[in-house]
């Protein structure tokens, strides 16, 4: 493999860099492989179709050009297409990079080409969702658990503290779906007791199937007090199933992410707030692990990238707007 060492790595900025656009699209953007100088590092994503994982994209471009290295960054069609990112994560494999980030939408699934990367020598750096796995030498990622958490105690300040509430959540493969789902689940079961989650169903991310969910909950459940989406995709869904339904300001909707669409809903009224992640620091801890580990550097197990909540209250303070991904 090509190794280098390299100087002592510069801080992160701050807590999310400033994300001012990215390049849209799945094609990856390093051809086919590195420039023959430069370390080779492919990057492999839940998905492009969320704005989400255009500010991981960014910061892990942001992260490349202050290492020296070189990148490629790549995700399925939809965050349901499991096939179709292994695909992805062989043919990365098969361009022999010296080291691979990977977020997985099965935390499973992937095991057989995580053996290959260990068998080749190559670093694997999980990000923002890890695998059942002792391969990669890291997870860069969001508490999710604690993240959930922290969206159903606003939710159980939100309805009073008794009710009836669902969930939307965006898969139950991914380590990311079940810590968002059992996060909130565990918070309420142990601090709201007079809180009923009546439904928890799984739309994979995407917006109209989530739109479908949700209406489906809601007319099902005429008394119900608030619905929780685990993703973009899901909260949108559940914001267009309120919509829809003509239901605007009789439940509390709290969401996960910060995508223009979940900024608007929340300025608007239709969303009480929202969990943000810090993406581009997602993106640039896991181009900067990889250099490290390429390095011989030892990493932590686990590399806490933040959450916080953001509501109307606080969308406009600085600390908020650095980790929005408009």
């Amino acid at each position: 493999m090509r190794k280098r060492s390299f100087g002592v790595a510069a801080g992160l900025v701050a807590a999310a860099l400033a994300f001012s656009g990215c390049a849209a699209g799945g094609d990856g953007d390093g051809g086919d492989g590195g420039d023959g100088g430069k370390p080779y590092i492919a990057l492999v994503s839940k998905g492009f179709q969320h704005q989400f994982w255009q500010a991981v994209k960014e910061g892990a471009e942001q992260a490349a050009e202050e290492f020296d290295v070189e990148i490629t960054f790549e995700g399925p069609d939809t965050e349901a297409d499991v096939d179709q990112q292994l695909q992805q994560l062989q043919t990365a494999l098969d361009k022999g990079p010296d080291a691979i980030g990977f977020a997985a939408l099965d935390s499973q699934a992937a095991d057989p080409y995580l053996q290959q990367a260990q068998e080749a020598g190559i670093p694997v750096i999980a990000f923002d969702s890890g695998v059942e796995s002792d391969i990669p030498v890291t997870t860069a990622a969001t508490d999710n658990k604690a993240a959930a958490a922290e969206a159903a105690k606003q939710m159980v300040e939100l309805v009073g503290g008794s009710g009836k509430i669902a969930l939307v959540v965006h898969d139950q493969t991914s380590v990311t779906g079940i810590d968002r789902r059992d996060g909130f689940v565990d918070y309420i079961e142990e601090n709201a007791p007079d809180i009923e989650i009546v439904d928890i169903q799984y739309g994979g991310g995407d917006q109209l199937k989530s739109t479908d969910l949700a209406k489906a909950i809601l007319q099902a459940n005429p008394d119900l007090k608030g619905i929780y989406g685990s993703n973009e995709g899901s909260a949108i869904g559940v914001v267009n199933a309120v919509t829809e339904l003509g239901l605007e300001g009789k439940l509390t909707v709290i969401g996960f992410d910060s995508g223009q669409a979940q900024i608007d809903a929340i300025n608007d009224g239709l969303m009480a707030g929202a969990i943000t992640q810090n993406p581009v620091g997602i993106g640039y801890e896991t181009v900067k692990a990889a250099v490290e580990a390429l390095d011989g550097k030892e990493l932590p197990k686990t590399i806490d990238t933040g959450f916080f909540w953001y509501d109307k209250t606080n969308i406009e303070d600085p600390e908020i707007q650095a980790v929005l991904y408009e």
